[in-house]
């Protein structure tokens, strides 16, 4: 699975150490991010989702 180009996906790092999730395991296209990171993306976008 791949994420189309349109968009950014960001993971919390912080979220994925707590859940033991390695970063192999992350789906082609995503990165692992930080809430800075979050904080500049949603000041700067158009549109943020965040569930």
């Amino acid at each position: 699975m791949s994420l189309p180009q349109a968009g950014k996906c960001c993971s919390c790092g912080t979220c994925m150490d707590a859940l033991g999730l390695p970063a192999e395991q992350m789906i082609e296209g995503t990165e692992r991010s930080t809430m800075d990171a979050l904080a500049a993306a949603t000041i700067a976008g158009d549109k943020v989702l965040v569930f």
